[in-house]
């Protein structure tokens, strides 16, 4: 990727009631002059740096907690992670990950935008078979 030019990823929160397909429509309507792609996560926009920057300041304003973005570092297409090019995708579990963890990010910065603290969710505890079972015919 050249200095001029930038590759991002737009990542939907899963609790969000934005689709992909809203967000690739919502990039092409500004009219920055990007190439957008969308995925099953969200959006790949791609073009000169400004203009990606240009898209990524829209889309703060209008979605602050429901989208996340990062930089790419293979622009859309690239034959060495595009899967219609028999190329890999070793990224996907980290994406994956990241994306599972989006919903306590997103709580976590509206908490501290309302000047709240908040508490970590705990692992819950697992139930003995034999708890399970008093809970099970409790409620027959």
């Amino acid at each position: 990727m050249s200095e001029e030019r930038e590759t991002r990823v737009f990542m939907i929160t899963p609790n969000s009631m934005i689709t992909p397909d809203q967000l690739v429509r919502e990039i092409h309507a500004m009219g920055k002059g990007v190439t957008v792609k969308e995925t099953c996560y969200g959006t790949l926009a791609e073009g000169p740096r400004e203009s990606v920057r240009g898209v990524l300041k829209e889309i703060r304003k209008k979605h602050p907690y429901d989208i996340y973005s990062k930089v790419r570092a293979y622009p859309a297409g690239d034959p060495r992670r595009c899967r219609a090019q028999h190329g890999t995708k070793p990224g996907f579990v980290q994406l994956e990950a990241e994306w599972e963890a989006l919903p306590m990010i997103q709580y976590g910065i509206q908490c501290c935008e309302r000047g709240e603290g908040f508490d970590v969710p705990r692992e819950k505890e697992k139930l003995s078979a034999e708890e399970f079972k008093k809970i099970c015919e409790a409620v027959r």
